[in-house]
């Protein structure tokens, strides 16, 4: 079974959504990817989940992605006397300290001594996801004075951003680094990495790691946006986290954001996926609003390799058609009359490697011979992601040994991808190549393809070859 479209949809799983019947409609509506959040997963469930999606996998005959997102540092405030709520006015002045005493309407206890030791005068607090804005007016390791900007009722353990201030913390906890170790042994394809402030946040990840699942970034920090290219190049993927990152920034700044970060991403290429509230009124209605269309379509538009639905599948109660919404809002915007021209019009220029000329080769030859498809076999996924970047009017079937890397690759813009053995030579890689397109519905006998490789075989990063062929009867 084919996508009718580029744009793959990545849908999260939960409460609405763990069972195998579930999973499978969700796939058969267009999910390409699957995020399981360790916010709210046990191991257990984590593993039940990847048991459940494999099975699905079996059952469907095609690749699918599996991500684990890993919670991050959650900054919370501590407690209030009585469990009760304070009422915080506007000009007040209010503490934040390392008093473990329950607090009140004047102070409150702040666990993360991190925070208080990096805090400065003018910094700002933003506290219940930004409903409440402290400045800070006097701040030392043990307690910081604040004055109160946009007040509001605070109650036990509300969450705390901190947009002006850089923590001295990596993005792992020790919650996470159990989590990721769980996730490796359950040979999940995506690590989702929360909360990355600087490039370093990635290194633990990738030492951990070793190359066995594709690292990505999310993109909720305003310190993260400032480091931008260093992040990318360190990651395999990134995701525009626009909650968080709406939060601890003016919300007008982030379509602006989202459309530089995308842009950034296919000039170096790498997936981005772009996240958070795409159809959040689906979570409790049937069909979405005007705007929430609008949005899923711009992010298409602009080019993201993904699109991304967190409580409307995991949580909501109409998760199935969320998915269905998605993938007919995609496949309406790649049959627009403009949207070749505006994926096209983004296009960067190759990077001066043979890899990248001949994958950019490809993309012209397909496009002036107006060829079925273009094949390209793969041993570490690059060669498809370069294929990608060029957004090719073309279908691209990436194929590889690996079953791993064909995982990995579903979250890549257009990539049709396909597990098959490896192959022995140059011949056997373009007889096979050509046999796929027709037995995937790519092509009919008659019709030519254009297939890339790199020679020697299994050499990551090697892509040099490049052949037209005709599809056989």
């Amino acid at each position: 079974m084919k996508r009718n479209r580029r744009v793959k949809i990545l849908a999260t799983l939960g409460p609405s959504s763990s069972d195998g019947a579930t999973i499978k409609k969700l796939w058969q509506a267009g999910a390409d990817v699957f995020r399981i959040n360790m916010s709210h997963s046990s191991h257990e469930v984590l593993n039940n989940l990847v048991n459940t999606i494999r099975g699905v996998e079996k059952e469907v005959g095609r690749p699918i992605g599996i991500l684990a997102d890993l919670q991050g540092p959650k900054l919370r405030v501590g407690t209030f006397e009585n469990d009760e709520k304070v009422m915080l006015e506007n000009g007040a002045t209010f503490t934040l300290d390392n008093d473990e005493t329950p607090g009140n309407v004047n102070r409150v206890y702040l666990p993360h001594p991190e925070i208080l030791g990096s805090l400065q005068e003018g910094h700002r607090l933003l506290l219940d996801d930004g409903k409440i804005t402290l400045r800070v007016t006097n701040a030392s390791p043990e307690r910081c004075e604040t004055r109160v900007e946009v007040g509001g009722k605070l109650s036990n353990r509300k969450g705390v951003s901190v947009p002006d201030t850089e923590i001295p913390v990596g993005a792992l906890t020790d919650k996470d680094r159990k989590d990721l170790v769980a996730a490796l042994d359950a040979k999940v394809d995506w690590i989702a990495l929360s909360f990355v402030q600087r490039p370093e946040d990635l290194v633990e990840v990738r030492n951990v790691t070793q190359g066995r699942v594709g690292v990505l970034a999310k993109i909720e920090k305003p310190q993260a946006i400032d480091r931008l290219p260093e992040i990318i190049e360190l990651s395999d993927a990134i995701m525009v986290a626009r909650g968080d990152l709406g939060v601890e920034m003016p919300l007008e700044k982030v379509p602006g954001l989202q459309k530089r970060m995308i842009r950034a991403c296919r000039k170096a290429g790498k997936p981005v996926v772009v996240a958070t509230q795409m159809l959040e009124s689906m979570i409790t209605a049937p069909v979405p609003t005007r705007a929430e269309v609008s949005d899923v379509a711009t992010a298409v538009f602009e080019g993201a390799d993904a699109v991304m639905l967190s409580a409307e599948s995991a949580a909501g109660d109409y998760p199935v058609e969320a998915v269905s919404t998605m993938d007919k809002i995609a496949q309406e915007v790649e049959t627009d009359t403009h949207y070749r021209d505006i994926v096209h019009a983004q296009r960067t220029e190759p990077e001066s490697t043979g890899a990248d000329a001949i994958t950019a080769a490809a993309h012209q030859v397909a496009e002036t011979l107006d060829l079925a498809a273009i094949v390209c076999y793969t041993a570490s996924g690059g060669t498809a992601l370069r294929a990608s970047r060029e957004r090719p009017k073309a279908p691209i079937i990436a194929f590889s040994p690996e079953l791993s890397i064909v995982r990995r690759l579903t979250l890549g813009w257009g990539l049709h991808c396909v597990a098959s053995n490896d192959a022995a030579n140059e011949e056997e890689i373009v007889d096979r190549a050509c046999r796929l397109v027709a037995k995937e519905g790519f092509a009919t006998p008659g019709q030519r393809i254009i297939v890339s490789a790199g020679v020697p075989f299994g050499t990551p990063g090697s892509t040099n070859m490049l052949r037209i062929a005709f599809v056989g009867g």
